[in-house]
Formats: C-alpha cells, structure tokens, sequence
C-alpha cells in the first residue's frame, strides 16, 4: 500500500502509477492550454459578458472600447461576417461614450471637399452655373439643358450655405430603427436639421423624430405618385409642406430630362402661394462626384440613397454630424423585427439602392469617430 501511494509500480496489478500522474498532468496542461486558446480566440465572449455586468459607460479612448472599434474596423467588407455578429459587435460598442476625431474627422472632410466641395457646388446658383451655358445631366448624360434666362432666374445667386457653419447637425433617416426612440428633443436641439423625401413629423410621430426642419429633400417620384405632378390641385402639397414650417426644399431637377419639369413646378407652385421657402436644385455634377467618391468606399448601387447624399452633404457644412433613423436590416441591433420605415413597412425597388453598403460605411465612420449613428433610444 505505502509503495502504491509513493507510485512504485505495483507487481500485483501490472499498472504502473507513476505513469498514471503523468499521464494526469499532462492532461491537465492539455486542459488548461485549450482554456487559453479559448481565451483568447473568442476573447470577445469574455469582453461581452463583462460590459454587460458593467454599470455605467467608457471613454470612448479607452482600453476596452479601443478593442470594441478594432473588432468592428476588422470587418473589412461586409460579407466578411454574418450580420449577426455584425449586430453584436455593435451592440458591444453601444457602452462606449461617442467622441468625435478631429483628426479622422478633417481627414475625410479633406477628401470631400477635394472631390465634391458642397459649400460652392450642393446646388445649381448663378454663380456656378452662368446663364448661357449648357448643363448636362447626371444620368442622361447625352441629355443637355441649356439654362435660359427664365430657368436661371430660379437659382439662388451664391450657395445658402458655407464651409462647417453650423456646429451640430442631424440628419433624419426614415427607417423603422427610430421608431420609439424618443429622439425627439434630441433631434430638435440640433443647429440644423436635414429630412428625406417629406416624411411625416405630425404628433403620432414627433416624440420618435421631432419636428425642426431645416432643409428637407423631394423626390420627384413623390409628387408624380401622390400629387399628380401638381398638374391639378396644388394646395395639397402646399398645405404639406406647410408641416415644415420654413425649412428650404431640394429636388434632383437634374438627375435625368423626367424630373426636370415636375421639379419646375415646386418652384412655380410656392412662388404662386407667395411662399418665402427656399426652393433648391441638386448640382449634377456634384451628385456625380459625390457618386464616385462612395463607389471607392463600396457602396456601388445605380443610385445613392437621399439620406446619403444629405450625410455627405452635411460632413461638409456641420462641424459635427449625428445620424438617426438609419438602418438597413429588417432587424434591429438587438434582433427584433422593425418597418423598413417608422411610417410603413413599404420596401423600396429592389436593387436600385445599396443601404446596407451605406450602413456598414457609417458604422464605420462612426467607430473612427467621424459620425454619430444613433441606433437606440436617446435618454
């Protein structure tokens, strides 16, 4: 027995048991090497479940969230992952504090302004676009419009708007993501407010969206499906453009020869109602520009959402830029069903736009500290 417990080798039983501890320790190396591994190969696991006992939340520098921005900067493209754990690593990120990057920030201004310079070309003005000359169209590019006297006398004289005039800015996507955030407040506390496509503020919605207006997009599609191209009654429209109070109107009147005329016709109506609201036509060649620089980003679609090209628009003219309302996903970041609108649950033409292209790029621009994408409930 002491010889047994001492790990001599037993006579009687063939077995030897100092090859047994061994054979014990080993497999407890073993063990604990595969413990380490785990570790540190699913790392993120370990992270999750302390941010979730974690009561308050991190700077966004600091040593934690720096490691929740890498593991959203590592998914370089985005089929790389599922949209799951997409989700996930979103969602992790949501303890850290946004702050805004001076330098990624000046960085990609830099680059916007190189390509697109939205405080000289956003819109069509008698300064860029003299009487006389001959436009040519975004799409229809063998389609030209020569700016006669009466057509340049609907441009402003100058651009409205200058480099990084105002300070804070939200622009308001229409997804289902706001609906119940009761971001409101929040989004009316801005210094300038961008909308797409006169979505509805009335009360059954302001809490989730509020109502400051600024400046808000119109598709021409809009006023061909629901307004009759304002060939008939116009005070339809009018009275709903009345919900934005005194916010200025920008149409693509350029994209192709079709909206040309019904885009006309807004600046008509408003002028015939006396109306004092700004009336602006997107610059072709500046949707162009803002077009390609996206294309190197890999959104590439046959055209940029509104809410992408008022972003772009907004990097310019704002010091600092919040998002809401945008979401690409039929799900939330927690994996609940949403609208694809806060409105309706209408779906747009399949494979004209590509929102989950333009989402994955603001989430990344929102962990390089560039932009704020609000994706839950403000407090």
């Amino acid at each position: 027995m002491l010889r047994r417990r001492m790990g001599y080798a037993d006579p009687s039983s063939g077995k030897d048991i100092l090859g047994n501890r061994s054979l014990c320790f080993i497999f407890i190396c073993a063990f604990g090497l595969v413990t380490l591994l785990q570790q540190i190969l699913y790392g993120k696991n370990y992270i999750k479940r302390y941010l979730e006992n974690y009561d308050g939340s991190f700077d966004y520098n600091s040593t934690a969230c720096r490691e929740l921005r890498q593991e959203i900067m590592d998914v370089k493209v985005l089929t790389m992952v599922k949209t799951s754990e997409l989700f996930e690593r979103w969602r992790n990120l949501q303890v850290c504090r946004w702050e805004q990057s001076k330098e990624e920030t000046s960085n990609f201004k830099m680059s916007l302004s190189r390509c697109c310079n939205a405080p000289s070309f956003l819109f069509t003005t008698k300064r860029n676009t003299p009487a006389g000359t001959k436009l040519r169209y975004e799409v229809d590019t063998s389609g030209i419009l020569p700016i006669t006297t009466e057509v340049f006398k609907m441009f402003p004289d100058d651009m409205p708007y200058s480099k990084s005039q105002y300070k804070k800015c939200a622009v308001i996507g229409n997804g289902g993501i706001i609906k119940n955030s009761k971001c409101g407040k929040e989004i009316d506390s801005a210094d300038f407010v961008f909308r797409c496509n006169i979505p509805p503020i009335n009360e059954k919605y302001s809490a989730d969206v509020g109502t400051k207006t600024d400046l808000v997009t119109i598709n021409p599609s809009i006023i061909t499906e629901r307004f009759q191209k304002l060939e008939k009654w116009r005070k339809p429209f009018y009275e709903v453009l009345q919900n934005y109070e005194n916010s200025s109107v920008v149409l693509p009147a350029f994209y192709n020869t079709r909206n040309t005329d019904v885009s006309f016709r807004v600046k008509y109506m408003l002028d015939d109602f006396d109306s004092q609201r700004g009336v602006f036509f997107f610059h072709p060649q500046y949707l162009l520009n803002v077009q390609r620089f996206w294309a190197v980003q890999g959104v590439r679609a046959k055209r940029l959402s509104s809410g992408l090209m008022l972003v772009t628009a907004a990097l310019e003219m704002c010091e600092e830029v919040h998002l809401y309302g945008f979401w690409a996903f039929p799900m939330n970041p927690s994996g609940i069903f949403i609208t694809h609108h806060y409105y309706d649950n209408v779906k747009p033409r399949p494979g004209f736009h590509a929102m989950p292209h333009e989402i994955f790029n603001f989430i990344h621009m929102h962990t390089r500290g560039i932009i704020n994408v609000h994706t839950g409930q403000c407090t």
